[in-house]
């Protein structure tokens, strides 16, 4: 019970006992008066915190999809509102995304065909808890939700980026027994000094990337690599179930507002309704749906095949022709849509503190900053399969769009209509328990930055203006700001 909330019930018992004195006629008129300026204030200090409660924003992100649970499990939980058959559904998919797969052939036949080459044996190898990947710490360390996509230039018939012809369009560093993997990646630092207005400095972490201990021969001359850690997974069919007007709504591409802010969509192949769309979910908003992002990830992460992407992760080279396999399709459509299902339905935590007022103050000062032109709060949800998912009124905190965020962040691969330096806005729902779920303060889009205030500095392109308002922060300032991120 908080504070006012207790100091309210106090100030009930006063009343009630003040008033049963009056009707005795025990006390004399100076002692009423004393108790009619009590009841006056009381019943003043009641309605103001009534008021007051009144204003309090709702702390619930994801609207009816919202759970109230701060510990490690924050992210696996489930949409408290699920019906019945989903609820089961979703369990079912919760053991496919955690249980790790196998070599096959294998006992067990609904879980076999991992590899031949891959990145982790699991879904929850990369998204550990349900939570957030990190950089590598060492060369040779596996599964920590970090990978890297590699292309050349051009791209393949659906507007995808072309593939290395050796090495393919993802790096792995795992394989199955009798091949190869194809190598390890190695991760050095380089240091650089950021200065505030007032003379107070951070420094910066800048990565420089290598693939080492290849096992097929030199990369392409021209290959271009991306790195990428792995996003927290809550809240992806409220998401999804954004209408597509209402993401287009926010795009401006020439900037005709001329506020420096330029976001666009992504136009991706749809590869079950074999037509372009729009893309709203990986990095670079490279997949349209939830269902092609999960299928695709079972394909590049974990060398699984489905109806959907039944060739192998494996070029020629790598001679996996003729090796051991799952089946055709090594997860059938039922269980990857129950993995679907509960990738839909994770719950998003619910804000933290919101009446405290240094989160109050950082709030203010988001706005003031002008992060909320990209990382829009606010979205109301229209149709989506899952009934569990429509008509939500949300706020993640994106725009679900790309935005240039400069030549520092850059990785100078194209992806679909993505340039090599737009990145599309990560929702900030989640993001202040990754500490407490997968125990690092990684951000951006390779985890380089080492806690909050580092991924904000490193913001440039159509954010250098936010960030170079956040640099004329006070400390004091600077702490409300990250409080508040803190709070979501």
């Amino acid at each position: 019970m908080g504070a006012e909330t207790l100091s309210m019930w106090r100030g009930q018992g006063e009343i009630s006992f003040a008033t049963h004195n009056l009707n005795k006629g025990r006390i004399g008129m100076q002692s009423r008066a004393k108790i009619t300026l009590i009841l006056t204030t009381i019943v003043g200090l009641l309605m103001a915190i009534a008021v007051r409660s009144q204003e309090t924003p709702d702390n619930r992100l994801g609207g009816e999809v919202s759970v109230s649970n701060t510990t490690e499990n924050a992210f696996g939980q489930p949409a408290p509102n699920l019906e019945r058959p989903d609820e089961r559904f979703f369990f079912v998919g919760n053991s496919f995304f955690n249980q790790n797969w196998v070599q096959a052939p294998a006992s067990t036949t609904a879980r076999d065909g991992l590899g031949p080459l891959f990145n982790a044996r699991s879904c929850a190898g990369c998204h550990f808890k349900d939570g957030r990947g990190r950089p590598f710490a060492s060369v040779g360390e596996n599964t920590t939700g970090f990978l890297v996509r590699l292309s050349i230039a051009g791209t393949d018939i659906h507007g995808e980026p072309l593939a290395d012809p050796i090495y393919g369009g993802q790096f792995h560093d795992l394989s199955m027994e009798g091949v190869n993997d194809e190598g390890d990646i190695a991760i050095t630092y380089t240091e650089r000094v950021v200065t505030f207005d007032d003379g107070r400095t951070v420094t910066l972490q800048v990565p420089q990337y290598e693939l080492v201990n290849l096992q097929y021969g030199a990369l392409s001359e021209d290959v271009m690599m991306s790195p990428r850690v792995a996003n927290q997974m809550i809240g992806l069919g409220l998401l999804e179930a954004i209408a597509e007007e209402d993401l287009l709504a926010n795009a401006d591409p020439d900037d005709t507002n001329g506020d420096g802010i330029s976001g666009q969509s992504n136009t991706v192949w749809n590869y079950v309704a074999n037509d372009w769309a729009v893309g709203r979910f990986g990095w670079k908003a490279n997949q349209p749906t939830l269902l092609q992002q999960v299928a695709a990830a079972f394909n590049s992460d974990m060398g699984i095949t489905t109806s959907l992407f039944p060739e192998l992760n494996c070029m020629e080279i790598q001679g996996c022709e003729g090796l051991p396999s799952g089946g055709s399709v090594e997860i059938d459509d039922d269980d990857l849509g129950k993995v679907v299902l509960y990738s839909s339905t994770l719950a998003v935590p619910v804000q933290r503190d919101v009446t405290n007022l240094q989160v109050q103050e950082g709030s203010e000062l988001f706005i003031a900053a002008n992060c909320n032109a990209c990382h829009i709060e606010t979205f109301t949800t229209g149709d989506h399969p899952i009934g569990t998912l429509a008509n939500q009124t949300i706020r993640p905190y994106t725009d679900l769009l790309l935005h240039d965020m400069g030549a520092e962040l850059a990785d100078n691969r194209p992806d679909f209509a993505a340039t090599g330096s737009e990145w599309r806005t990560p929702p900030l729902w989640g993001i202040g328990l990754i500490e407490t779920v997968n125990g690092h303060t990684n951000f951006l889009h390779d985890g380089r930055a080492r806690n909050m205030l580092e991924a904000i500095l490193w913001h440039g392109g159509e954010a250098a203006a936010s960030r170079d308002t956040v640099l004329g922060f006070s400390e004091e300032q600077v702490n409300a700001l990250i409080a508040f991120l803190k709070s979501l």
